[in-house]
């Protein structure tokens, strides 16, 4: 008899470019990528293969969709669907506080796999989020949210919205990293409005469900790839 072990890898490679590896119920592994970027900032654009392809918005650092191979199934907008066993749902956001007057709009997006719900939060701008927004969202077990400011929210406002959605697992995004041309806030100044006085960075998050059960918020720092 095959024994299933579940599990879940998640690698950052900067700003908001993730990847997950999962294997929902007795399903073959599903690869999910997140905002691919482009060569124009800085970083080395990562050549990753996805079965599913989420964009929360087509700027150029987050809709290099030409850089993912495979024949992925896109999602760039709100609604809710299942692929492959794992269900998604896009939600609406602001790029701003100001109703999406300066930069637009976004989607973030959750994702349910393994009885683990993730929640990318995209380069939301608001200062908190909406009560319908925290509803549609729902409970989280591990929130992707920027926190370099300028073009997203910034420490403060991310540690808001942290208390807002009270998730057990935290990994910052869209701050300063080395050779991004981008000038964002480090984050330095987010793990101190956290009270955070030194962590240590992994190459990637392996995590089960298990691994979550009775555990209070906790960030996790991941190298960018």
């Amino acid at each position: 008899m095959k024994i299933f072990f579940a599990y879940m890898r998640i690698k950052w490679y900067g700003q908001s470019l993730f990847e997950i590896i999962t294997k929902p119920q007795q399903n073959s592994e599903v690869r999910i990528v997140i905002d691919p970027f482009d060569k124009s900032l800085g970083l080395s654009v990562p050549k990753l293969e996805a079965d599913i392809l989420l964009v929360t918005h087509h700027h150029h650092d987050h809709c290099n969709i030409e850089a993912v191979a495979g024949t992925p199934f896109l999602i760039d907008g709100p609604g809710e669907y299942e692929v492959k066993g794992v269900y998604i749902k896009g939600i609406p956001a602001f790029h701003d506080n100001v109703f999406g007057k300066e930069r637009g709009r976004v989607t973030m997006f959750t994702i349910d796999s393994e009885d683990i719900k993730i929640c990318h939060l995209s380069d939301i701008g608001q200062n908190e989020l909406t009560e319908k927004q925290i509803e549609e969202i729902g409970e989280v077990n591990i929130l992707m949210i920027p926190t370099g400011g300028v073009y997203t929210i910034g420490p403060k406002e991310a540690s808001r919205i942290i208390n807002q959605l009270e998730p057990q697992v935290v990994i910052p995004m869209h701050y300063q990293i080395p050779k991004l041309k981008l000038k964002l806030e480090g984050i330095d100044k987010f793990l101190k409005v956290m009270g955070i006085k030194e962590l240590e960075q992994i190459n990637k998050l392996l995590i089960k469900k298990k691994d979550l059960l009775g555990e209070k918020t906790r960030v996790v720092i991941l190298k960018h790839k």
